[in-house]
């Protein structure tokens, strides 16, 4: 099931693709849910204006409830494609996402608008789940966290791009044509998915679809407690993220009166996760997702400190906070990935469940708690950085009790042989 290398192992589940493809293929479909987050954020204001908004903090549900949508649906995704297989359900889900933009092009009312946003949501959770499920179902341990990490530095370029290409898009079109530019998107991903995706489940390891089987799968993952103490943290840093994506508009045009160049400074900003991929993917074989990660952590937790005193001091210049805010975006890169496989590592009987689950906790926390945090947003600093501060907090005391207070110490040796 192996091809071997002077660079090690390379999985051959996912022939007929040869490794760069299956990369490739995985932060595309992975792509369509920061695209669906990120692209419209230059759109708000009109957003706004079209429905006659009259409070400007209402206008970030088309963000939150899609991403209601996304941490719900794959409570059920996992579980379906642990019985029928990843690549169903994958293409059910695209489908169901390439629907739903069609239906955001056209809505007639605010309120319509969400409902599709949901359904959104819902079906890019797929994406998610299955994104996960196939590297998880080819690869294993050091070797899994470097593919989630190469995945990561090509879909990173999503959201370091999206605001301009919606801010492109509005140079030409009203903002809905942000998301029809999105449906067609998804509906290139969907076929590209179609033709060279294979099925990476075997039928002899698919689980039956009852309620106890997938009781026993949920009940599984949410003792263990590696996977749900990193599902947490996970959920606690993508917090801070999920509140700078409600926030990003209002902050670099109100706070930092950048106008139409909001979008720069967001792609410069989102750089820092970039380079943090790439970087994992070169030394994660080498030091391990333990030690990379909680030295993350905790080099997030002094930026979010510095960045919360500044805010208070009333120092946090644009260029002080663009530092600040690049280097936890670094960071998030080096945890958020790492942070992944170590919950994913011990559930490989049950990836996509397992995968779900954690999809879903790390989503629905980061979601509620960074709209809360964007809610919050009165012209000011203080709200965002109070919050982000909290949230690295709590992150950290998570992993200090998952890895019952020894961070850095790796768990297993490097293992040199390919997993069966």
């Amino acid at each position: 099931m192996t091809d071997t290398s002077a660079d090690g192992w390379v999985s051959t589940a996912h022939r007929p693709m040869g490794f760069p493809e299956f990369v490739a293929i995985v932060a595309s479909i992975m792509a369509l849910n920061p695209f669906a987050t990120d692209m419209m954020l230059p759109a708000m204001p009109d957003i706004r204006s079209t429905f006659s908004i009259a409070n400007p903090n209402h206008v970030q549900e088309v963000i939150s409830v899609y991403l209601a949508g996304f941490g719900a649906g794959q409570f059920i995704m996992g579980p379906l494609s642990d019985r029928f297989g990843r690549r169903p359900i994958l293409i059910a889900g695209m489908l169901l996402y390439s629907a739903a933009g069609l239906l955001t092009v056209l809505a007639p009312s605010f309120e319509l608008m969400l409902l599709a946003r949901v359904l959104q949501g819902v079906g890019t959770s797929a994406t998610r789940v299955i994104a996960t499920s196939i590297v998880r179902d080819c690869y294993a341990g050091r070797r899994m966290a470097s593919v989630m990490s190469l995945a990561m530095m090509i879909f990173i370029a999503v959201p370091v791009l999206a605001p301009s290409f919606g801010q492109a898009v509005m140079l030409f079109a009203e903002w809905r044509g942000i998301f029809m530019v999105l449906t067609v998107y998804g509906l290139l991903a969907l076929l590209w998915s179609a033709i060279r995706l294979p099925e990476t489940l075997p039928v002899t390891k698919r689980k039956p679809l009852t309620a106890t089987n997938v009781f026993n799968a949920f009940r599984q993952t949410l003792t263990h407690r590696q996977t749900l103490g990193y599902a947490l943290a996970a959920g606690g840093i993508q917090s801070v993220v999920f509140a700078y994506v409600f926030s990003s508009q209002q902050i670099f045009t109100e706070v930092y009166d950048l106008g139409e160049y909001f979008p720069l400074a967001f792609a410069a900003i989102a750089i820092g996760i970039a380079a943090a991929g790439f970087l994992n993917s070169r030394i994660v074989g080498r030091y391990g997702m333990r030690v990379i990660s909680h030295s993350a952590l905790i080099g997030s937790l002094v930026v979010s400190t510095v960045t919360l005193l500044a805010a208070w001091q009333g120092w946090l210049s644009f260029p002080v906070y663009m530092v600040l805010a690049i280097g936890n975006m670094f960071a998030f890169g080096l945890m958020f990935s790492n942070f992944t496989a170590l919950a994913m590592e011990p559930q490989g009987h049950i990836a996509g469940t397992a995968s779900s689950l954690f999809g879903s906790i790390t989503t629905l926390i980061g979601s509620a708690v960074g709209a809360l945090i964007g809610q919050d947003f009165n012209g000011t600093m203080l709200p965002f950085t109070t919050g982000a501060f909290l949230c690295t907090l709590a992150a950290l005391a998570i992993v200090i009790i998952v890895e019952h207070g020894r961070l850095f110490v790796p768990h297993n040796p490097v293992v040199q042989t390919p997993p069966r």
